[in-house]
């Protein structure tokens, strides 16, 4: 029996729109004085010695699904997570942390829900939960739709910075694993939901805090990359310098088996470009240690 192959253009989302923006994007944000711009966080002098990092984010359509399936409060962990493990590829320590959340008509209990899990992630990376804004749009939105977004600002001494720009060839990727898809791919995920159901946790497990892994390897990694959409390799590409590049061993690592169920309906090469295949985070070091090695750059 033949079956339909899914990809993440036909699911109406465009990686390479969004690579085009920021492209179209670049010289009017660089103007400001803007540092970063296209990385995971953008940088923003607060003195001589300090700089501040922020990164912007939202949990996008996997709200569609997590709302079915009463799992509104792990999106709410998944948009903190998602914007800390942003900022700290920086080498930064997240300061404070700040949410939007809009709908046709506001639900008290669901908000409540995505703020109780983002306080919760705030609170194990000691990052302060300032507010945020809560706006009903009707017009805007559908009928029993909503959205989630935040910001996290960070804080990183200049000489502390870790920008990728002593990556250098023969340097080792290390990999940590991810708890699942995390927040990335779901409009494909939805997609291929339509063909074939899938109850495992690994589906909606809110994205993984990598504050611990980032921390411990100050001092050691030449970059850090947190894999969100593009990929393992599409966000090393982001960190690693130009004339390198990432070469990625596939076979490294044990895939959760939610991968092994989109393999069903998703080609290799579209899986390798859309999720993080249970890969969350990536540091680029000169020297392994212990931990496991996924790959090289050359």
């Amino acid at each position: 029996m033949s079956r339909e192959v899914a990809t993440y253009d036909a699911a109406g989302v465009s990686l390479a729109t969004g690579e085009a923006v920021v492209e179209r994007l670049r010289a009017a944000v660089e103007s400001t004085g803007a540092m970063g711009f296209g990385a995971f966080a953008g940088l923003h002098p607060l003195d001589e010695r300090r700089l501040l990092a922020a990164s912007t984010d939202s949990v996008g359509t996997k709200l569609i699904v997590a709302r079915e399936r009463g799992r509104l409060r792990d999106c709410g962990a998944d948009l903190a997570a998602h914007c800390i493990n942003d900022v700290i590829t920086t080498g930064a320590d997240p300061l404070f942390f700040l949410d939007y959340v809009a709908a046709s008509r506001i639900d008290v209990e669901q908000v409540a829900e995505l703020v109780e899990g983002a306080a919760e992630v705030c609170r194990a990376a000691g990052c302060a939960l300032l507010g945020g804004e809560t706006a009903e749009l009707p017009g805007i939105y559908r009928e029993g739709e909503l959205d989630f977004a935040g910001t996290c600002v960070g804080l990183v001494e200049r000489e502390r910075v870790i920008d990728g720009s002593s990556v250098e060839a023969g340097d080792v990727v290390v990999g940590f694993p991810s708890a699942g898809v995390h927040a990335n791919g779901f409009s494909l995920v939805r997609r291929v939901l339509e063909q074939e159901p899938y109850e495992g946790d690994d589906l909606l497990a809110p994205t993984k805090l990598y504050l611990d892994e980032a921390r411990a390897l100050r001092g050691r990694a030449r970059a850090l990359a947190h894999v969100t959409g593009g990929g393992i390799l599409g966000n090393l590409g982001r960190v690693v310098p130009d004339g390198l590049r990432a070469e990625v061993d596939w076979r490294a690592w044990e895939r959760p088996p939610v991968f092994a169920w989109l393999a069903r309906h998703v080609d290799e090469d579209e899986l390798r470009r859309v999720f993080n295949l249970g890969i969350g985070y990536c540091a680029v070091l000169s020297d392994p240690g212990d931990h496991v090695v996924i790959g090289r750059i050359v």
